[in-house]
């Protein structure tokens, strides 16, 4: 069983659409999945509702019940972790108790990004992570690949302590298939490919640590 933890110290990074989006990739692939929700916007579970009705659905378990894990079936194969929005380092701690790999989104603005840089000192500081239990990607998020700031932010984001493991660009896909309980993996379109393709790159790199 492999559990990812998506977290950020900013909200508003696309936490929960990067969340919804690798639960529905595992699940279309076959995989027994389950979204734990610890945010209270309760966003991704929500999505989890909705997909219910569509095929490959998510479990959807509300993290802010102590204990959620006994909620997780035994034969969960893959379970993804939506943290609280700005969370904090020590409550990251927390969490990775219970997970395998962390994931944090990046915007590419001077904003995010001086805000991301202590969160990931903090991070870097905790146990199971110095200890090298814990790998840790980081996403850029909402790219717009043909504009300077965001070229300048994924050249700042790789001098960051930990590896950038995914570029993804902005694109309303996400926001119109999140309000169906879908995801951009449950299309096939030459235009959805694209950004499908965005992806490639992090679940190599979470299988490698499944």
């Amino acid at each position: 069983m492999l559990k990812v933890l998506v977290a950020s110290s900013k909200g508003g990074a696309g936490k929960s659409t990067l969340a919804t989006n690798l639960a529905a990739y595992y699940a279309v692939d076959g995989k027994n999945t389950v979204l734990v929700d610890a945010d209270r916007q309760g966003s991704s579970l929500r999505w989890s509702e909705k997909r219910a009705a569509h095929a490959n659905a998510v479990l959807g378990i509300s993290g802010l019940r102590r204990d959620w894990e006994k909620q997780v079936p035994d034969d969960a194969q893959r379970v993804v972790i939506d943290s609280a929005a700005g969370i904090r380092p020590g409550e990251v701690g927390d969490w990775l108790e219970s997970a395998d790999v962390l994931i944090v989104p990046v915007l590419p603005s001077a904003i995010d990004l001086e805000a991301t840089q202590p969160f990931l000192a903090e991070v870097g500081a905790l146990p199971r992570v110095k200890k090298g239990k814990v790998a840790v990607g980081l996403v850029a998020n909402r790219l717009k690949p043909w504009t300077n700031a965001s070229q300048l932010a994924v050249e700042e984001i790789k001098g960051f302590p930990f590896p950038l493991v995914a570029e993804l660009r902005d694109t309303q896909g996400y926001v119109l298939a999140n309000a169906l309980g879908k995801s951009i993996f449950d299309y096939h379109s030459e235009s959805v490919r694209s950004h499908q393709e965005d992806w490639a790159k992090l679940l190599r790199w979470l299988k490698k640590h499944a």
